[in-house]
């Protein structure tokens, strides 16, 4: 199970044309990632449109979001389109990026047990490092939770130490 502190997974995510990109070539400014179930389920559309909203403060602080689906980039183009996303969206096609952050799981509804994305999202740093780990996420005000510890490193200097607190 990945911690704080560890290196981020050297993994690769499928953008929206469809090529795949090296989650290091993501790196260069502070990275929050959030993997979500679903697209246009109400959950996931309200935690993807509190994201977009936040997106000028986020960009502000010097941080990219990306949300992580195993949804397909033509999903996402219809998703983001139906709402206006601002943030951007990319596909695990083979969930080897869910497996890598330890987001593939086994849950339950109504007593069956299936395998499926747990929400949860990751702050790394410039240097690839994980600051923060939020699992099991709750939507409401979770955006503002993550932007507020973006702004913590951004104030802590790059070892990120006011986030972990």
């Amino acid at each position: 199970m990945l911690e704080q502190g560890d290196a981020a997974p050297d993994v690769s995510v499928q953008a929206a044309d469809g090529s795949m990109v090296p989650l290091a070539d993501l790196l260069g400014r502070t990275l929050v990632l959030y993997f979500y179930p679903k697209d246009d389920t109400s959950g996931c559309t309200s935690e993807a449109k509190d994201f977009s909203a936040l997106k000028p403060e986020f960009d502000a602080a010097g941080a990219d979001v990306v949300g992580i689906s195993k949804n397909s980039p033509a999903d996402h183009a219809k998703f983001i389109a139906k709402y206006d996303l601002k943030v951007r969206l990319v596909t695990d096609p083979d969930g080897l990026v869910c497996e890598a952050f330890d987001t593939w799981v086994q849950k339950s509804m109504y007593g069956r047990k299936y395998m499926g994305i747990d929400r949860a999202t990751f702050l790394i740093d410039t240097s690839g490092k994980i600051v923060r780990i939020w699992r099991k996420v709750k939507v409401p005000g979770h955006a503002e939770e993550v932007l507020a510890a973006v702004r913590a490193i951004g104030s802590a200097g790059s070892d990120g130490a006011a986030a972990t607190a």
